[in-house]
């Protein structure tokens, strides 16, 4: 019993492969958290029943979309600055007064663009997700203020009794539009200007109701557009199939002739793409030091787990001993280039030595020294030597007049 209890007791309580297992999870789990929370806000469905493009609820326009999308206009919802900037006709859909509008029409300098105004106020609707319900409308003031201070609106709403809108521009006969319930309208004074019958301030009628208020407005001196009632565009307005070619018609016309689509803003509605360093790491040209950086801690951890090889001992920076001292000397010299200064230290190394060697007089010191030793039975004077030694200015010279003191003295020890 004892035995098999001391087995139980020596078994691992994880295998290596479930630590590796739970190791690569939380690795991976990590990495999509970081992917989740950079790209999070751009994959925002928009489905909380706003008056924007990527809502399905009444006052939104995923209708519109859908439609230009299955009739071949290329439709585009934008969430990006850079998107603001194209030649296709950009609807804007503010959804308050309070809104800033200055950043999108200050992309659209010379571009079409439609600013819907807002209308209704709204509640969710409870029993389907994304709907939402009616609960009156906003006050009059509040899309009055979408283009104040700049172009300042006076917003009134009539009863239509659901006439049919008179078209008092160039518009196509293919835009019939009948009024919703109640006309939302733009109320201001109307005055004459050349001839040509204006809103002030600086307002140009395009469709009106039968009693001459304004429901699609130009501005006079660019190429703004704005819709007084939202029921012609948004979903609410596409139950009819009438006024869903009507708006078609209508979107057809504003477009430009360079156009390739529809243009469908967003970021006015909280839907824009925001910027953040998380981000711009997961995305070129940066994306590739990312992965760089991420192999290089992958490898690093490989090798913090696996040794490669038998542990090798260092050898250490500064060894012991003479030798070491005469290495680290030579290499300060080789390091500081001054041959010219060792040469005449030999030298005068060089006499001493050879002074104590021969037992020459301890009185005899420079030319008296070297005359002694010039009279040793040697090929070559001691004296031309040492000279030799002091004008050396290079390391070739200073070795070579170094070997040879050295050979001069090991001869006069042989014999």
């Amino acid at each position: 019993m004892s035995g098999g209890s001391s087995t139980r007791l020596d078994r691992p309580t994880f295998r290596p492969a479930v630590i590796a297992l739970l190791l690569v999870v939380g690795v991976v789990g990590f990495l999509g958290t970081l992917v989740l929370s950079a790209y999070a806000p751009d994959w925002r469905g928009g489905h909380n029943g706003g008056a924007h493009a990527l809502s399905n609820g009444a006052t939104g326009y995923a209708g519109l979309i859908r439609l230009a999308e299955k009739t071949g206009r290329n439709p585009r919802v934008v969430r990006d600055e850079a998107g603001l900037q194209t030649e296709n006709l950009l609807v804007a859909t503010p959804e308050h007064g309070s809104v800033d509008v200055d950043p999108v029409l200050s992309h659209r300098q010379g571009r079409v663009t439609l600013m819907v105004l807002p209308k209704w106020q709204t509640v969710p609707d409870k029993r389907h997700a994304g709907w939402v319900r009616q609960a009156g409308l906003l006050h009059a003031g509040d899309p009055g203020g979408v283009l104040a201070p700049a172009t300042p609106l006076s917003i009134g709403r009539v009863p239509s009794g659901g006439q049919p809108l008179v078209n008092a521009g160039d518009l196509p006969p293919a835009i019939t539009f009948r009024a919703p319930r109640p006309l939302q309208v733009i109320a201001n004074r109307p005055v004459m200007v050349q001839g040509e019958r204006r809103l002030t301030p600086g307002l140009i009628p395009i469709i009106t109701d039968r009693q001459g208020h304004a429901v699609l407005v130009k501005v006079a001196d660019r190429p703004v557009y704005i819709l007084a009632d939202p029921d012609l565009l948004n979903n609410k307005g596409m139950r009819r199939e009438n006024d869903a070619a009507s708006a078609l018609a209508l979107l057809d016309w504003l477009n430009s002739n360079e156009a390739d689509g529809i243009s469908f803003d967003v970021t006015l509605n909280g839907f824009a793409r925001t910027r953040s360093p998380l981000k711009l790491a997961l995305e070129p040209p940066f994306l590739a030091m990312t992965l760089a950086i991420l192999a290089a801690l992958l490898l690093v951890g490989w090798q913090a787990t696996v040794r490669f090889g038998a542990p090798r001992r260092l050898p250490r920076a500064i060894a012991f001993g003479k030798a070491a001292l005469i290495d680290n000397t030579a290499a300060l010299i080789r390091k500081a280039g001054r041959w010219g200064m060792l040469g005449p230290r030999y030298a005068e190394l060089a006499r001493e030595r050879a002074a104590l060697a021969f037992g020459a007089p301890a009185r005899l010191s420079g030319t008296e020294l070297d005359a002694y030793l010039d009279r040793l039975e040697r090929p070559r004077r001691f004296s031309e030597l040492a000279a030799a030694a002091a004008a050396a200015d290079t390391r070739e010279a200073v070795l070579a007049t170094a070997r040879d003191l050295h050979d001069w003295h090991r001869g006069d020890r042989t014999q």
